[in-house]
Parts: structure tokens; sequence; C-alpha cells
């Protein structure tokens, strides 16, 4: 039965927020038209203010009726078919929300509501004008989710839209157009991971933050508040590079965690699309707060502010509109709403340029010489590099719309993008960053102090001392271990090490002086952190799983599959670099229990998410499940068990590496476990295993007549056959009154454990049913064929097959810890930084209203001076 309610109660609650947002815009202009900053017309007022309280509900409510639609299993909508299925847990839904388009503008759109009540409530002054354009950016997001069809043109994407709708050739629904799917298509298998519950909430909020710097700048345009703008701005700036920045590196990190390219970033046009803008964000910061201490460079604050929202815009333009095509993993599909993303981009385009071009020459300009010894000008040449960084990433990136606009106006483009993208990127972005943290140092330092050439070569002594004979000291460790260094490793190790001292010397100066700390050096510790990281597990990866068996794999596999990978046969050990390891088995994710479990106790049942527990599951003292329970299993993936030992220490840990085989996503999709050590990571993923799709090739059974307590062999295993007893109902043989079903026990000794196996055999309706059972370790097959209960002997086939195998990858990753501290920093810095700017605004109001007091008429005689 379809259920249109709550989906009309979703699109009605789209519509009323649009609308809204519409008279909210408008009436925050009319509030605002003509009037200096702070003086606003009352009933324009209320009524703005009223429409965004209107529209705020709205959005409360789409969120509520499509958390319904995906919570309920309302599979009559497409975005909860196409999304979720049955068995998904609570916080993979809440995942679900965001992964389709409709969702993620949402989620975008929700944030811009909360940060504009916060305006409203915390910015009365600026309300007007700064509201206007927020109000004016709802109403075009919120239009993304429209799904209203005008005249022919298609005005947004709706998530309430029917399944039946949405695929209206699919004959089912012609034959019943109630048809309701009994599951859905579930969430992309890579985006299972908590993360993805955290990272896009994170990163949308750092979105919707580069709003409010840019309302600022086009409020202090529009109302001539050429300088008073920056300083409510720039707090929300710094939250937003926070927000956004750390946002980022969870990508990054969920990217570690989950993907098997063996790294955090591969230079993907959509991570590009976000780190460009955080680049020019990151930028901005620096330009407001050389304006807050020296007056100068405003004009370089508005044109970074409006570049970073403009930025984020065509991000979401590039990774939207399906312009990139094949060129990203994880852009959106285009649904067809392309042009209104060029309209949106357009809009702000031409109001943020108009604006700023017209108020340009009314900008005020320093007259303060920079001088080789002004900190401002070292700052503001590190502003021009992180500048420079995002447009070589932006504009490589930008390939695909060059050659869709040259196809568009009829001239045919051969650009490509580069063919190796890491190496390309990389080039570039490493010299940046060598000179970013030669900046993040030299400017720190330049900035606590009066500067001259003694001073300067006096505070920089220290540092740089120390600075050469660390980098020496890493050089020369290096080259002890047989590695190579290139110039620009050198350069970057070089200058990320003097980033770390001097930030931490003006930190300890700083506390000397009984000075706040200052999170900008904390944040620039931070950055260098991240980059030494970046530069030791990125560059000095070292692949421990190489082949050393002088065998090739398989001649299907490419050549660094069978060059860096090691082939483990279920538990055999085998050498790897320092290591001893053994693959043990497969297991499953049982919900509730705090360990994956074997999938030897387990019998699978018809429904794939259901098992029957063969033995007792149990973890230390407390048992989970009885042997005959019924199991909830979560079957997509399959973990398997590696067992490592180190040869020297004899330290053994063990990892799950996941894999799942997914033909629809190109085969095999594995995901690392990793083992985290102090000083580097083992990272590890599967990259082949046998198909399960495909029958094994079984040898030709061989039967065996045996006796209770017979023993016999088994190629290079011994099986004694124990006894026979009848089937229990809960084998999952579904039996029924008249029906006999027995099963025989053997005990099969492997090399490191025994096995019992319970072959079965059934006798329905006068029919026989056999059904065998399997010792995956050893590669057995055992079937119960006949009885004899004359003679008590009963008749077995044994058929044997090729050992479970997997063949992994291993790597270690040095340093790695130092990019996640790192980012830990940075983000601290960052929170230092707002904490400060909040000190100092609730100071501020306090030191421009100067108390006056009545003069006292003192009877004492003045003193003389």
């Amino acid at each position: 039965m379809l259920n249109t309610f709550i989906g009309d109660a979703g699109h009605l609650s789209v519509i009323l927020a649009f609308v809204a947002a519409t008279v909210a815009a408008y009436s925050y202009f009319m509030a605002s038209k003509g009037r200096a900053l702070g003086d606003t017309d009352a009933g324009w007022l209320r009524l703005a203010r009223g429409a965004f309280f209107v529209h705020s509900a709205a959005v409360v409510a789409i969120i509520l009726c499509l958390f319904n639609i995906i919570y309920e299993h309302r599979y009559e909508y497409y975005y909860a078919w196409s999304h979720s299925s049955n068995h998904l847990p609570v916080h993979y839904m809440i995942s679900c929300f965001w992964e389709g388009q409709e969702g993620s503008f949402l989620l975008w759109i929700f944030w811009h509501v909360v940060i504009g009540l916060a305006i409203m409530r915390f910015n009365r002054k600026w309300e007007a004008p700064v509201m206007a354009v927020f109000s004016f950016v709802q109403l075009f997001l919120t239009s993304m989710i429209l799904g209203v069809v005008i005249f022919n043109v298609k005005i947004g994407s709706s998530p309430f839209i029917l399944l039946r709708d949405f695929l209206t050739d699919l004959p089912v629904f012609k034959l019943n157009p109630n048809f309701v799917p009994k599951d859905g298509t579930g969430l992309n298998a890579l985006l299972q991971n908590y993360w993805m519950v955290i990272h896009p909430p994170t990163l949308f909020l750092g979105f919707a933050l580069t709003l409010v710097p840019f309302a600022f700048a086009i409020a202090g345009l529009w109302k001539r508040e050429l300088t008073t703008w920056v300083k409510p701005a720039l707090p929300w700036s710094l939250f937003g590079g926070l927000i956004l920045g750390v946002g980022i590196v969870m990508g990054a990190y969920w990217a570690y965690e989950t993907l098997n390219f063996g790294g955090y970033w591969n230079w993907d046009p959509v991570e590009n699309a976000v780190y460009s803008p955080w680049l020019v964000l990151v930028a901005s910061v620096h330009g407001l707060v050389l304006w807050q201490r020296s007056r100068t460079a405003l004009r370089t604050s508005f044109v970074l502010v409006i570049a970073t929202f403009l930025l984020i815009l065509y991000a979401t333009f590039l990774t939207r509109s399906g312009v990139l095509g094949n060129a990203s993993v994880h852009s959106f599909t285009d649904l067809g709403l392309s042009g209104q993303l060029l309209i949106y981009l357009g809009a702000f385009v031409v109001l943020a340029i108009g604006l700023l071009v017209s108020r340009w020459k009314d900008i005020p300009v320093s007259e303060k010489e920079l001088t080789t010894y002004s900190p401002e000008l070292w700052v503001f040449i590190g502003a021009t590099v992180l500048c420079l960084g995002a447009f070589q990433v932006l504009f490589t990136t930008s390939i695909p719309v060059y050659n869709a606009f040259l196809g568009f106006i009829g001239i045919k483009s051969n650009l490509a993008l580069p063919a190796d993208q890491i190496a390309h990127y990389t080039k570039i972005q490493l010299w940046m960053g060598v000179f970013v943290a030669f900046l993040s140092g030299l400017a720190q330092i330049m900035w606590w102090q009066r500067n001259d050439k003694e001073t300067l070569t006096n505070s920089l002594t220290v540092p740089g001392i120390l600075t050469l004979l660390g980098a020496a000291l890493v050089i020369l460790l290096v080259r002890y271990n047989k590695l190579t260094m290139s110039p620009a490793y050198i350069a970057l190790l070089t200058t990320a090490l003097f980033g770390v001292l001097a930030n931490l010397g003006m930190i300890f100066t700083l506390l000397k002086r009984r000075v706040a700390l200052s999170g900008g050096a904390v944040a620039h510790v931070g950055i260098a952190l991240m980059l030494l990281g970046i530069l030791a597990s990125a560059g000095y990866s070292n692949i421990i799983s190489k082949n050393v068996s002088g065998m090739v794999y398989s001649k299907e596999f490419t050549e660094e599959l069978n060059r860096d990978n090691v082939l483990l046969w279920r538990n055999e050990m085998a050498p790897m670099d320092g290591y001893d390891i053994s693959y043990t088995g497969q297991y499953f994710d049982v919900p509730g229990v705090p360990e994956y479990v074997n999938k030897e106790v387990l019998f699978r049942t018809d429904d794939e998410y259901k098992a029957l527990a063969r033995s007792d599951i149990k973890f230390g003292d407390k048992l989970y499940y009885k042997a005959g329970d019924t199991v909830e299993i979560l079957p997509e993936n399959t973990y398997y068990r590696v067992e490592y030992k180190d040869r020297k220490s004899g330290e053994a840990f063990t990892l799950y590496p996941r894999a799942q085989v997914n033909e629809e996503m190109g085969g095999l999709l594995a995901s690392p476990d990793i083992k985290k050590f102090l000083g580097h990571d083992i990272y590890s993923h599967i990259s082949s295993v046998p198909d399960p799709s495909k029958e094994k090739d079984w040898s030709e059974v061989k039967e065996h007549v045996l006796s209770v307590g017979d023993t016999i062999y088994l190629n290079d295993y011994f099986a004694v056959f124990r006894n026979v007893e009848p089937a229990h109902e809960t084998a999952g043989l579904g039996l029924t009154k008249g029906d006999i079903a027995i099963q025989a026990d053997f005990v099969v000794s492997g090399e490191k454990k025994q096995y019992h196996v319970h072959p079965v055999f059934v006798v329905r309706n006068r029919l026989i049913g056999r059904v065998p059972d399997e010792v995956e370790d050893l590669g057995l097959r055992l079937s119960f064929v006949n009885v004899d209960p004359t003679n008590k002997k009963f008749t077995f086939g044994v058929s044997t097959t090729q050992k479970d195998y997997i063949i992994l990858k291993a790597t270690e990753k040095p340093f790695i810890n130092l990019l996640w501290s790192g980012t830990l920093l940075m983000a601290l810095g960052f929170g230092m930084a707002i904490a400060k700017h909040r000190r100092e605004a609730r100071r501020a109001p306090q030191a421009a209203t100067p108390v006056v007091k009545k003069p006292r008429v003192s009877r004492q005689p003045a003193p003389i001076a």
C-alpha cells in the first residue's frame, strides 16, 4: 500500500521553504534599502524574520519527512529504494540521508538555517543586509530540491518522487501501479563506514560557513561599510577554516581506512574541488588578520573572501553537473540541474564582482610601505602562495569544463587530464608546501617583535641551526637505510622542521612573557607536522609484501599484483619482510557480538542475513548465542583473518581486512585493516580471493564404507568417524512429521586444529536427499551417501578441491601519525584564535563606551603640578 502522505507533506514543505526564503530575501532587502547600517524599516524587518522562521521550520519538516521515508523503509519512494535497505543499522540510515544529491543539498540548507538563526541572534546590527544575502542563497539552494515543472522546464529534483514515477518504463508498474519493492538497493558498501556518518555533515558545515564572511563582505560593499565588516567576519572565517579543514582530513582518513589505493589523498577532482576553496579561505583569514592589525590588504581580503564562496559554488557545479564524467570516482551524476547550477553560480558572480568593481576605488588602501622587515609582507606572500596552489589544482581539475564549454560553442577540444595526475599535482603542491612551511615560521617570528637586521638574525639563529642539524640527521638516517632523498624532499623536510621549531620557539617565548598563546603559532606547528607526515608516509611507504616465491600467481594478474603481493594458503605460515604471517579463515560481522565470528560456526540459510549457530558463540566468559540459535549477520563483507608475528620481538597481532565481490562495482571491493604503531602503520588489504560466484572444481568423489570408530586418511589429514545421530530441526532442514534425517559426526585433524564435520542423510516422502558438509580450511567435502542398517555400515563420499587462499598486499607507512596529530594541532590553533577574537569582541564595547563621571567637588586644595 502506497503511503503518499509523507511524500506530499515533504514536497509541500519544500515549496513552503522556497516561498518563505523568497519572501525573507525580499523583505530583508527592503528593510535595509536606502538606510544606514543598523537602521532598518521595522515592518519589513518583522516580516523578514517571520519568513525566515517559517523557512527554518519548513526545512526541519523536510528533513523529518525524508528521514521517515528512509527509516520506515518506504520503498515506494525512489530515494529510499535507491539508497537504503532493510538491514542497514540506524547510523548508516543517516548516511543514506546525504548519499544522494537532494539529501546533501538539504544538509547544506539546514546548516545555513542554523547559522542564519545565530546571526539573527548575535549580529543584530548587521542582520538585515547579511540575512538578505543569506536568504537569497537559501532561495537558490531550496530551488535545487523543488522538483516542479513549469512550462516544460524542470526546477530542482525532489527527494520525494515515487519510484513508479522515476522508473516509469518498468513493466511491473504497468501491471501494478501500487507495487512496492520488499527491499531497497542498499547503501554503497564503501560508504558503510562511521566516517561517512560524520564527515559529510562536517564538510557541509564548512561549506555553509564560507557564506558568512561572504555575506558580511557583500553587506559591507552594499552599505559602504568598507572596513567595519572585517571584525564580525573574521571569527566566522576562522571557524570556517577550522571546520572545512577538519572535514577535508576526515575524508582523507575515510579514504585511508576504506579504500585500497594505499593512501589518503588521490587528487580526485572531487577532492580537489573542496581543497582549493579551503586554501583560498585560509589565505583570506590571513588577509583579514592583516587588516585588523596593520590596516593593510583590505582589497585583498575582499577579493579572497568573495572568491572562497564563489569557489564553493563552482565546486558544487563541478561535482553535481555531471561535467566530470569519468574523471572522478565519486562525483554525482547529472540530474538535469546543470543549467540551474550555472544560473546559481552566475547570479552570485555577477552580484559579487559587480558590487566589488563599483566600490573598488572607495576601499581604503594602506599608505604604509612594506619593507623586507615587515611581517605583513611575508604574511601577504604566504597568502599569495596558497592562492597560487589553489589555482594550479583548480586549473587542471577544470579541463573537462573547458572541453564541455568549447564543445557547446562548436569547437572540438582535445584537452586531456594528465596521464599521471598524482605526479602532476604533487610536483607543484610539494613546492607550495615548502614555501608555506618556511613562511609560517618566518612570519610568526617577525609578527611578535620589532624587526631589523640584527633582531631578525638573532631570532632566526637558534631555530635555523636546530633545523639544519635535524634535517642533516634525518638525511643521514635515510641514506643509512639505503633510501634516496630528492632535492625537493630535502627542501620540504628542512622547511617543515623550521616551521615546527620556529613556531614552537615563539610559543615558549610568549609563555615566558605571560602573553596569551598565539593560535596562529599552534596552527602553524600543526600544518608543518602535517607536511612532515605527508612527506614520510607518502614519500617513503614501504611495500613489505614483495613476492619472494619466484612464481607468478597468475598470467591474468598485472605485473604489480604479481610483484607486490604475498600468496597465503589458509593456515599455512609464510615469511613477509620481518614477519611470519598466516591466513586463518573467513569471518562475518554479527551485530551485538564484539568480535567477528568465524564462518565455520555459522550455517547459512535461505535468508542471506540469517544463519544458524553450529556451536556456542562466546567471547571471554560471555555467551552470545547457543548452538542452534538464529544469528543475524551482515553478509556484504567477508573479513579475512590474518595473523602477524614479528620474528625479532615475537610480538603478534591480528588484522581483519575485508572484501566483497561486487561485479556491479568493478569486481573485488577491498578495504584495509591497519595496525597502528607509534612510528608507523602496517596497512594491509586483500588484492585477490577465489571468486565465490564460481563453482569450486571438486575432484571425483571417492567412496568409503565405514563403521563407527573407523579412521580414514584424506590427503594429508585423517578423520575419525565417531557416531551417527539424529539431525536437529535447527540444522535448517525444515523437517516434517514422517521425515527422517541423520547426520554423521566426523573429527578431522588438520595442521593446527580439529574440525567437526556433519554430513546429513535425509529421507523425505520416500526420496533420499544428501546435505554435504565442507571444511574450507582443508579443501574437503564429505557426503553421507548410503546406510546399510543390517551390517551397520555407512557409505561416505569424499572429494577435494584447491585450498582456500588470499593474495595480500601490506605496506608500512612511516610517521603517518604526524599527519593526524598535526591536524588536531591545526584545529586547536584555529579554535584558540576564535576564542581570542571572542574575548576581544566582548571587551571592545566596554572600551568603546567610556564611562562619564560627574566632577566631584573637593574641599581640599588642588595639588600643584
